[in-house]
């Protein structure tokens, strides 16, 4: 019960932070804003997350735990390799262009000339954990070129989408849209797996 009740204030919290985060940018946002805008103790802030910078590493990591377990659920699962990926696609989509990972991907860039900490978490929790476990999945059907599969239906997948939607090029993402990139990268994969592995 107790746990339920810090893992709800937790999300409060940071969801004042990325509505502090959208509206102000990073530099401009403080914990003290953070704990007024969440009904907060700035001493909690300060004792669950560390700092600042912990703060939104926080929210960096909570953004990509779904697409992550989905994919993760399809290597001990008895899905298919195709349910997985059509099950993990719109999450990997949302965690990469969404607009709490918008907002994360203007932080980090606000946080670039002070730690570059922000960045270097967003890319390891984005890109640096999903790319191993869709080769870990995709190992099964091609064991030589996982790796290099991964990366490519990744890069199908995501492209330069996260780059536009930060710039204000592209608006968020539809179910379509997300269901049209999920069919495509999905028939690159497909066209590139041996025959044996369709």
């Amino acid at each position: 019960m107790q746990e339920n009740k810090a893992a709800d204030r937790r999300v409060q919290i940071e969801t004042a932070a990325f509505g502090l985060l959208a509206l102000k940018g990073y530099k401009a946002t403080s914990m003290l804003e953070v704990a007024k805008r969440a009904h907060a103790s700035n001493e909690t802030l300060y004792k669950w997350y560390g700092n600042k910078q912990g703060l939104f590493l926080s929210m960096i990591t909570r953004t990509a735990e779904a697409a992550q377990e989905t994919l993760r659920h399809g290597l001990t699962g008895d899905q298919s390799l195709w349910d997985t990926l059509d099950a993990a696609a719109p999450l990997i989509l949302g965690m990469m262009t969404g607009q709490r990972a918008i907002v994360l991907a203007r932080a980090a860039v606000g946080d670039v000339h002070d730690t570059g900490t922000l960045g270097r978490a967003l890319s390891e929790m984005g890109r640096g954990k999903i790319v191993p476990l869709l080769a870990a999945l995709i190992e099964r059907h091609a064991p030589d070129d996982a790796s290099e599969l991964a990366e490519v239906y990744f890069d199908t997948l995501v492209g330069d989408l996260q780059i536009r939607r930060a710039m204000g090029d592209i608006p968020l993402l539809d179910s379509q849209v997300q269901a049209e990139r999920t069919a495509r990268a999905a028939r690159v994969l497909r066209a590139l797996l041996p025959e044996t592995a369709q």
